[in-house]
């Protein structure tokens, strides 16, 4: 059965749409730089000069405008313009060839809250629409369009238009991100500005306890802490098994292990003692970390008897999105694609005969790489993953690819040697969705590989 299409009088809607988002441009500091400006800036060449009937939609947060904390209001947009010239004059003479759309995000709901920004933006040649959503024609179908901060409970805007909307996300970037991205250049490396790269939100004690330890520790302390660290699990079950042998239950494990060191002489006995030292820790850590166990959980159920944290930092990347496009593809059938950013997150999903399109980020991914042995911090591998939603009618269906940007991940560059080390093997190779097609005579979902 056929899917109902936007209107059989209305002629099919040929226009191809790039769709780009979360670029995050802006912030105090360290925070303003841009290290994608290049990539951007020749993609947005690209299409000044396409023969193609296109139109380029930045689908939210184009703009880091809660990470600058120095000047409100209007001034915002002048020192963008400031800080970003060429940006901008790219976008006014990309503009001049095909339409460009700026929907707003969290990060830049600013946007919707003044009306000058609409003539602002209008000077270089940018639409801005300052609605929650918006849709597009393509084909004989609709595209839905919004930046998905909407389905986050953490920074939805329930007053939308609000200059003074604050929800707990606003608190976070305006306290920390922008505080991180004044303080980055302090550091033994500028590293702490790449705290809008980490995700989910509850990964950021274990970031810093990462970055600490490679980055800002003494290296000689760091140094001789990681034998002890490495040989922390093997040390947890020599401390098991001389309390055995202490108690007379089971001492074969402790002779076989002396006779074995002995036959070493002086390197046997360094070995010995080392070990030794390190089962003398690891058991009265132990012993200490039984009762504590105890008491954190403790703890844990009389907070959550009043609950304090009701609301987890981080919400589901997927389900509120999934559920969000089966309401628009129920109440509006003609919808062929849901797409959305915000999670940072690129990707391509079937979901009831449409596709639920997640248009990813330009900021910079951190992968996390725990330690295969010991209690070493995990570390986290840097990458790029610039992506490119292209979304079109061809031969009569919707098609959807993901086209990569090319930019080198910094991860040997950014890694100190030690992380290299413990990542040999386990470097990340994130690779970007397939191809997706709605084909319009059955509604069904087809997948294709890009070549």
């Amino acid at each position: 059965m056929a899917r109902p299409t936007r209107g059989m009088d209305e002629p099919p809607d040929s226009r191809v749409y790039y769709v780009i988002s979360d670029l995050h441009i802006g912030g105090d500091e360290q925070l303003g730089e841009v290290e994608f400006r290049e990539e951007l800036l020749a993609f947005l060449e690209r299409l000044e000069t396409t023969d193609e009937d296109a139109e380029l939609v930045i689908n939210g947060d184009a703009f880091g405008l809660w990470e600058i904390t120095t000047v409100e209001g209007m001034a915002k947009f002048d020192a963008l313009v400031e800080t970003y010239p060429q940006l901008f004059d790219q976008l006014r003479a990309t503009g001049e060839n095909i339409p460009i759309t700026l929907v707003p995000g969290n990060h830049d709901h600013e946007l919707a809250t003044y009306d000058a920004y609409v003539d602002r933006f209008g000077d270089y040649n940018v639409r801005l629409v300052q609605e929650k959503q918006m849709t597009r024609p393509v084909g004989d179908r609709v595209i839905h369009f919004e930046h998905g901060h909407q389905q986050d409970p953490n920074n939805r805007i329930d007053d939308w238009g609000n200059p003074h909307a604050t929800p707990l996300g606003y608190y976070y970037n305006t306290l920390v991100t922008s505080r991180a991205g004044q303080l980055s250049d302090r550091g033994r490396y500028n590293w702490l500005k790449d705290v809008q790269a980490v995700t989910p939100t509850e990964r950021m004690p274990v970031w810093l306890l990462s970055k600490y330890f490679y980055r800002e520790m003494n290296p000689l302390l760091r140094y001789a802490l990681i034998p002890f660290l490495l040989l922390f699990n093997i040390s947890a079950v020599l401390a098991v098994l001389v309390g055995l042998d202490l108690l007379s239950i089971w001492s074969a494990p402790v002779d076989v292990a002396t006779t074995f060191l002995d036959q070493f002489g002086s390197a046997g006995t360094t070995v010995w003692t080392l070990l030794a030292v390190n089962v003398a820790v690891v058991g009265l850590l132990l012993l200490v970390g039984i009762p504590l166990y105890f008491i954190r959980r403790d703890v844990r159920k009389t907070v959550d008897r009043f609950g304090v944290f009701e609301t987890p930092l981080t919400v589901d990347a997927d389900v509120p999105y999934e559920t969000a496009a089966r309401e628009v593809f129920e109440e509006r059938p003609e919808t062929a694609v849901f797409c959305h950013g915000h999670t940072h997150r690129s990707g391509i999903q079937a979901v009831d005969g449409g596709l639920l399109v997640n248009s990813g980020t330009w900021l910079k991914r951190l992968h996390r790489r725990d330690g295969i042995i010991g209690v070493l911090p995990p570390v986290f591998y840097p990458s790029y993953q610039l992506s490119v939603v292209r979304i079109a009618a061809e031969e009569g269906d919707v098609a959807v690819t993901v086209d990569a940007v090319e930019k080198p991940s910094p991860g040997t560059e950014e890694l100190t040697l030690t992380e290299r080390l413990l990542t040999l093997g386990r470097k990340p190779n994130p690779e970007l969705p397939d191809e997706a097609v709605v084909v319009e005579e059955t509604g069904e979902i087809r997948r294709e590989s890009i070549d």
